[in-house]
């Protein structure tokens, strides 16, 4: 029994690594917009689609250290675009709606397009995957690599936004925007540049967990989902609640898949984003708001 405990909560801290690499690259572009990326799923996914075209060289290899840098550049440069798109129409609010239609518009055309490339298949990790033995069983080798990447980008990140100039001027964006336009800030070219930086951190986190994931058509809008998840329950633009609280729900969603089957993993998640709002609705790292009348 307690080797099996063990077994489910590796699994679940790889996954949970996922679901948190989401929710910090969706927190990327909240702290700088307010806006809330639905196509990240897909993002998610076209990381792990390249990862499975370099996959011949195999997992860990120069090859694919390489092909983790396109991904990440790809993505980071798709997700400029996407920002472009989605933020034009928004001139200098973010008051309207127009974000979501924009955000879900990506969602659809990436999982259309894999429909088109793939069918409705799912594409495979062909090369080599090593790897690791606790307790005597044997697990693969990304869900050793996930967490510690997850771990990396909390880290980078935070480097990022303390010590350089732009970093410094995208946590100014999270605490009010009009103050920082006011201040002279390039407020959209930021933005722009946040949509990017989500880009780089979540087709790095598809491209690594690309043996490990579905790549198929409809599997984006099941990652974004538990990286909401992640995100709302560790506080909207926390990165921290969204490391921690990430492995938390994983290990969570693997038990549940274990005692009841896979179709139960994304219902225990929903539960616990539902009890989260009841209890604490800044989440569990978030910060009170005063509300204003």
């Amino acid at each position: 029994m307690f080797d099996e405990l063990v077994f489910i909560s590796m699994r679940g801290l790889g996954l949970g690594a996922i679901f948190a690499l989401i929710a910090i690259s969706l927190n990327v572009i909240y702290q700088a917009t307010h806006i809330l990326n639905f196509a990240q799923g897909g993002m998610l996914v076209l990381g792990g689609l390249i990862g499975a075209w370099f996959s011949a060289g195999g997992y860990g290899t120069p090859v694919w250290f390489l092909g983790l840098a396109i991904a990440g550049l790809s993505m980071a440069a798709l997700m400029a675009v996407q920002g472009v798109v989605t933020l034009w129409p928004l001139r200098h609010s973010t008051e309207q709606q127009s974000w979501l239609i924009t955000t879900l518009s990506v969602s659809i055309i990436i999982s259309a397009l894999l429909l088109l490339t793939l069918g409705p298949w799912s594409a495979e990790f062909v090369g080599r995957v090593p790897s690791f033995q606790v307790l005597g069983m044997f697990t693969s080798m990304p869900y050793l690599v996930l967490p510690a990447l997850a771990l990396a980008w909390f880290l980078a990140l935070r480097l990022y936004f303390r010590k350089s100039l732009q970093g410094l001027a995208l946590s100014a964006l999270s605490q009010d925007l009009d103050a920082a336009a006011a201040a002279g800030l390039r407020v959209r070219r930021l933005q722009i540049a946040a949509f990017a930086l989500s880009g780089l951190v979540v087709g790095t986190a598809g491209y690594a967990a690309a043996p490990i994931i579905s790549i198929s058509p409809e599997a984006g809008i099941r990652y974004v989902i538990s990286g909401f998840v992640v995100a709302v329950v560790g506080g909207m633009g926390n990165m921290t609640g969204a490391v921690v609280c990430g492995p938390v729900v994983g290990i969570i969603a693997m038990i549940a898949t274990y005692q009841f089957g896979g179709q139960y993993e994304g219902f225990v998640s929903l539960i616990i984003l539902t009890l989260i709002l009841l209890l604490r609705p800044s989440g569990l790292f978030g910060a009170h708001t005063a509300r204003r009348f």
